[in-house]
């Protein structure tokens, strides 16, 4: 009778979890930031003719870089806001010859970015 009794319980706590488990949606997640965070302001510093160097310390260190060349950085962020919201930007730069020279992704292209810095 006592070995029943503890079956019994035993079991409905295993249903339990196993019917819990299925709310698992009401559980609370962390946004969690991934990649370079980038801003149109820090895009703006970019000029064409930047040495690589230049561009590392504007921007920083890239997420990824060509395996095969040293003549495209692409800088990624996404950001998980719950489930089904995602907040994605990239930027990918372009090099020849070791100086910038052209930039495309989801940020404007700066005014003044065919201006090259004064050497």
């Amino acid at each position: 009778m006592l070995v029943k009794k503890s079956l019994t319980v035993w079991l409905s706590a295993v249903v339990m979890t196993v019917m819990l488990s299925g709310c698992s949606s009401w559980v609370y997640r962390i946004s969690i930031p991934q990649g370079n965070f980038l801003e149109q302001s820090d895009v703006d510093k970019l000029r064409v003719q930047m040495t690589q160097e230049q561009v590392l310390y504007v921007l920083g260190s890239p997420v990824a870089k060509d395996a095969f060349s040293d003549d495209s950085w692409h800088y990624s962020y996404t950001l998980n806001i719950g489930r089904d919201s995602e907040h994605r930007k990239s930027l990918v730069v372009y090099f020849e010859n070791g100086l910038l020279a052209r930039i495309s992704g989801d940020f404007e292209e700066p005014e003044e970015f065919n201006i090259p810095l004064e050497q």
